[in-house]
């Protein structure tokens, strides 16, 4: 029989979409097969306590957006926009879950760090969809395995490995000369040894993604402004080995490369170049006893520029790169863990690790003349480090008086940062005033609990509660950038946030299908948001005058304003609380062997709790719609063939929490349809936007002129052989 799966995506304990031609699936059967590794201790989809979605290969194949983080805007519970990360800038390829904010969720690829170490954002660019075997998605506070950015919840993309000796070639080419290359090549030497070297590239001429219809302004596009185009390129060598008969051990060797353009202008591309090292043993001491070791290490050389349009002077009009900055960093990294299955005193399981992360980096930005000769007229530099060291341990238990499991779990970290360098300097670097910066630490106790219990053979009942923490990124605590436009300043004194959450759940499912339903309270204290200093504070005019090293006030352009062109000048605090309520939805129906259908709904009310910046509290938070909904339905007429239909909702929301920017509500519509030629060799055409509407997509931000148009309709066509 052939597997078929639902269009869209499977989720949560319960939610995995197993469907067969004939007969339906028996998901309580096919549940128990699915182990969940984003867990650390390998546990059954059937007995996750946090909700919990699985996205297969063959889900991923049957969806119509070609990157993954598109695929991913369509999970409940998940705000990305219709925009895909090529289209934005590096610094802003994020993802925000339950509205909790951007770059407070962890991301890891074959389970070793995903997030940018100095920016906290996504490397999507690291992973094509070729390459992806399946997604967990983990959502609620994880801290309690992780630590840091585990607030949000975790998302493990699983890459595939060696199966026999063969070859892969994949490609497309769609809309906006959109095209995308993968091979791969297999070697199953013996079970002791295999290996696998994988290679792509991608490129894009973009889409203008600055909007122009209403509500933005129709001038959005300034002189100089193209689209986005962009390249990516990664080489990957894996090698898998097995030493001895109870040891399996990895080693992965990767580098990428990114190329861009700064807010769409030719004149300022970007690049970023990323080499990795990653390895590790997996040992099985007894039957019931295992032990985990990682190593990992990431090096980055990131080089942005930013362009802007002179708005005055003899060159009003014309294009111009404001500023150019260099940002090298590394991050080193290892773990242990100890797993044992115990079944005695009432304990089912229980594991013990201990994991360490360095990040060193530094900032360095010239902020350039605006008559686009070139000239450096201020410099801002920083250097710094951050340390992560983690001790954690889980207990796992199951009732035998009644159907109830319960998981405990707790982790200590211990956090420090430490900025021995930075300083605001003049014309090309002269008179640089240097900042003395404490070093700043965090121990961190971050708990969790859930409770699990079968109500009946088909209905669960769950609950947790956690607590989690996301420390502040390396662009916050070290770079500072502005133009003529406005200033923002980094801070150094940041320390880490902190979360306290609880949500319950209920899964049910049948033959041919599944319900599930989650309702999530998180609450943020310390969160780190950009505060705009107030010209009428005497504080932060002080603040003002020593940031821009100034006589002056640069808020109101009086006097000497030392760096600051302008009268806008924003610095980085952790003065905000915020609270984030909602409830998540999925359904899953086999109509018959021909036919499947699936739907899913997401209400966020994010808001500020308590806040020392402008942002009023009590209003819901700048790009986080209320409101998603996504359906899907797959009809298979052949064993061989599929054709996906998918609808994206998102409802009304705002640019910004003070409610100045209006983003409407819209709806979009994607096809796909899938054949397999041969055994070897199958093709696929897909549409994105099927009826080329025009949109503005939602977005966190402060100004008019940060509309974001959503992507235009996008045809694609692509094969893949394999030998």
């Amino acid at each position: 029989m052939r597997s078929r799966y639902g269009v869209f995506l499977l989720t949560l304990p319960s939610a995995l979409t197993w469907a067969q031609v004939a007969p339906p699936p028996n998901y309580d059967q096919k549940l128990s097969d699915v182990v969940v590794t984003a867990t650390r201790a390998g546990t059954p989809l059937d007995q996750m306590t946090l909700n919990t979605t699985i996205l297969t290969g063959e889900v991923l194949e049957a969806a119509p957006d070609q990157t993954i983080d598109q695929v991913l805007k369509n999970v409940p519970g998940v705000f990305l926009n219709d925009v895909p990360y090529y289209q934005k800038d590096p610094t802003g390829q994020s993802i925000n879950v339950r509205g909790l904010g951007y770059g407070r969720t962890l991301v890891l690829i074959d389970g070793l760090p995903a997030n940018d170490a100095f920016y906290g954002t996504v490397q999507w660019n690291l992973v094509p969809m070729s390459a992806i075997d399946s997604v967990e998605f983990v959502r609620g506070g994880v801290s309690s395995l992780y630590g840091n950015y585990g607030m949000g919840g975790v998302i493990n993309i699983n890459t595939k490995t060696p199966q026999n000796s063969s070859q892969d070639i994949a490609a497309s080419y769609g809309a906006f000369g959109t095209g995308n290359v993968a091979v791969s090549k297999d070697i199953v030497a013996s079970d002791a040894y295999q290996m696998r070297l994988s290679a792509d590239y991608f490129s894009t001429a973009g889409f203008q993604n600055y909007a122009t219809i209403f509500p933005a302004s129709p001038n959005n596009i300034k002189n100089g402004m193209g689209t986005d185009s962009a390249a990516n390129s990664n080489i990957r060598l894996e090698n898998f080995f097995k030493p001895t008969a109870d040891t399996n051990a990895f080693l992965r060797l990767g580098y990428g490369t990114m190329a861009d353009l700064s807010t769409n202008y030719a004149i300022a591309p970007n690049l970023i170049q990323t080499a990795n090292f990653a390895g590790g043993t997996n040992t099985q001491i007894d039957v019931d006893k295992k032990t985990q070791v990682n190593v990992f290490y990431q090096q980055t050389q990131f080089y942005k520029q930013s362009g802007s349009t002179a708005t005055s002077g003899v060159d009003r009009n014309q294009p111009y790169i404001n500023a150019n900055y260099t940002d090298p960093y590394s991050t080193l990294g290892a773990s242990a863990q100890y797993t044992q299955d115990l079944h005695a005193a009432g304990i089912d399981q229980y594991i013990l690790g201990i994991d360490a992360r360095n990040i060193t980096a530094s900032n360095t930005t010239n902020n350039l003349n605006a008559n686009g000769s070139g000239q450096v007229v201020s410099v801002d530099y920083a250097q710094g480090q951050q340390n992560f060291y983690g001790i954690l341990g889980q207990l796992k238990s199951k009732s035998s008086a009644i159907p109830l499991e319960a998981t405990l779990g707790a982790r200590l970290d211990y956090w420090t940062s430490q900025t021995p360098t930075l300083y605001n300097a003049g014309a090309n670097g002269i008179n640089p005033q240097y900042q003395n910066v404490n070093s700043q630490s965090k121990t961190q106790l971050s708990p969790s609990l859930g409770l699990l219990y079968q109500a009946t053979s088909d209905l669960d009942l769950r609950a947790a509660a956690y607590q989690a923490f996301h420390a502040p990124s390396m662009n916050n605590t070290l770079r500072s950038y502005g133009s003529q436009t406005s200033w923002n300043f980094a801070n150094p004194n940041l320390t880490p946030e902190t979360m306290t959450g609880f949500e319950l759940g209920s899964d049910y499912r049948w033959g041919a299908g599944f319900a599930q339903i989650t309702a999530f309270n998180n609450y943020v204290q310390n969160a780190v948001a950009s505060y705009a200093l107030n010209a009428n504070n005497a504080g932060d005019v002080a603040l003002a005058q020593s940031l821009c090293n100034a006589t002056g006030n640069p808020l109101t352009g009086v006097g000497n304003v030392g760096i600051c062109n302008s009268k806008s000048v924003n610095y980085f605090t952790n003065r905000q609380d915020l609270l984030s309520q909602g409830v998540e939805f999925q359904y899953h129906q086999d109509l018959d062997v021909h036919w499947a259908v699936d739907s899913g709904y997401t209400y966020t009310n994010t808001r500020l709790t308590w806040n020392a910046t402008s942002d009023p509290t009590g209003s819901q938070l700048g790009g986080v719609p209320r409101n998603m909904f996504n359906s899907g339905v797959t009809y298979y007429p052949a064993p061989s063939a599929s054709l996906s239909a998918t609808m994206h909702y998102v409802g009304n929301s705002w640019m910004d929490t003070a409610h100045l920017y209006p983003v409407p509500a819209y709806a979009i519509i994607g096809l796909r349809a899938n054949y397999q030629v041969t055994q070897n060799a199958s093709v696929f055409a897909s549409v994105v936007n099927l009826l080329n509407r025009q949109y503005i997509t939602f977005n966190q931000a402060t100004s008019s002129s940060s509309y974001q148009a959503g992507m235009p309709q996008a045809i694609s066509v692509g094969a893949r052989v394999s030998f």
